[in-house]
């Protein structure tokens, strides 16, 4: 099948939506697929454009034989509500005719949309509709609901304005896909109906993320030879909360074999390294290339997901597959009755949210019981290798891209299916 994947993010980006529409892609062309992207110039987690690329081009290039279109966009270096409005118009306004463009002269028989960005939505209609191919959206994060909990959005009109668009939108689409189970069900509430949705659940390979025989070479780099590590990996912005971590790392000063270590970057990383200056037991990492992410997870003893409440079940962290694929227990902040409280049940710790006392608590009591930790941590490697396999979930979204009968059910993440 020819597909035109158009999204904000995409390769080289190693974190969030931009690694999984790349491995996607990827995946797709190697089984005989003919893929051409739309997208813009890697920025993300950083919120830089990454050295090679500029913000205002146009680029044609091929990744892993892959052709890629890349559009202008602005990157905002203070991430406001507004500013992220004005980026993720920037890249509507100067992508929009791109997609039409390569539907009428590549004539492709899905339009492959992602979102983030709502706002492609309708250039993305017009160039599904003027070839006559099927509008696929796949929500990776339901970005309008999670800046609505956050206060992002405190303009009443702009706030209705951006709800009756998506709102018309969603009820366009020929299918539309997402990657758990409650943003499976928050679709019919958008107007998507039953038969319209398909799961498709962000995975892990797990030949390439496993439990490694020797301890990684990340601890010798450190000098964290005898040190309980608590490891937070992946994106530093606003919807995690992680000035709470900080707090914690405080209350554990005095547990001087317990060290916090933050990977990644993201709009929030400054501020945290500010907050994180009087406290000798937190240690921050850059984002790591691919090739060392499992150096990086097997470093962890424990692993930390923090999510503010208020967008837990708008958004499922990309992350999580990759720290249950890697044998560790997570220990994570979560509502009891919220889809990530759900996952973690069993191979991991759910503690309050915004709450510092709670999660040191969790961190120390798990430091000190190794039997645990190794028991949770079986438990995590069965369940990324039984639910989020990467060759069994892209072999079954391509039979739906192919109409193919699907050999068997959605999986679930509820512990009568495990």
């Amino acid at each position: 099948m020819r597909i035109l994947i158009y999204g904000i993010n995409y390769s080289p980006e190693v974190a969030g939506v931009g690694k999984y529409t790349g491995e996607m892609a990827d995946w797709l062309a190697s089984r005989g697929h003919e893929i051409q992207v739309v997208t813009a110039h890697p920025y993300y987690p950083q919120w830089r454009v990454f050295k090679g690329y500029s913000a205002w081009t146009y680029r044609v290039e091929q990744v892993h034989q892959i052709p890629v279109l890349r559009c202008p966009l602005w990157v905002p270096s203070r991430l406001t509500a507004l500013n992220r409005i004005i980026h993720l118009i920037s890249f509507a306004l100067s992508s929009g005719p791109i997609a039409v463009w390569k539907s009428l002269t590549w004539r492709p028989q899905i339009v492959f949309v992602l979102q983030p960005a709502l706002l492609c939505t309708p250039a993305a209609w017009l160039a599904s509709r003027l070839c006559k191919a099927k509008l696929w959206m796949h929500v990776q994060d339901f970005e309008l609901d999670a800046a609505l909990e956050l206060g992002l959005l405190k303009n009443k009109i702009l706030r209705r304005f951006l709800q009756a668009f998506e709102r018309f939108w969603m009820r366009r689409l020929d299918k539309a896909s997402t990657i758990s189970d409650h943003m499976f069900e928050h679709l019919l509430r958008k107007g998507v109906p039953a038969a319209d949705r398909v799961m498709l659940r962000n995975w892990v390979d797990t030949f390439r993320i496993c439990p490694a025989a020797s301890p990684s070479p990340f601890r010798r780099q450190l000098k964290l030879f005898d040190d309980v590590v608590a490891l937070y990996s992946g994106n530093m912005g606003r919807k995690q909360g992680l000035e709470y971590l900080i707090e914690a790392a405080g209350h554990l000063k005095d547990h001087r074999h317990i060290k916090i270590i933050l990977a990644g970057d993201g709009s929030m990383r400054a501020a945290l390294t500010t907050l994180a200056r009087p406290h000798a037991n937190i240690l921050f990492l850059p984002l790591q290339p691919a090739e060392l992410l499992n150096d990086l997870l097997n470093l962890a003893d424990i692993h930390l997901l923090l999510q503010l409440p208020r967008t837990s079940d708008f958004v499922m962290p990309s992350k999580l597959t990759g720290m249950f694929a890697s044998g560790r227990p997570t220990i994570a902040t979560a509502l009891p009755d919220s889809e990530i409280a759900g996952v973690i049940e069993g191979c991991g710790v759910i503690v309050a949210p915004e709450n510092s006392h709670a999660l040191a608590a969790a961190i120390l009591k798990m430091a000190e019981e190794t039997d645990a930790r190794r028991r949770l941590g079986l438990r995590a490697r069965e369940v990324a290798v039984s639910l989020w396999d990467k060759q069994n979930i892209l072999d079954e979204f391509e039979g739906h891209l192919v109409k193919r009968p699907l050999l068997k059910p959605i999986k679930s993440y509820a512990p009568s299916a495990r």
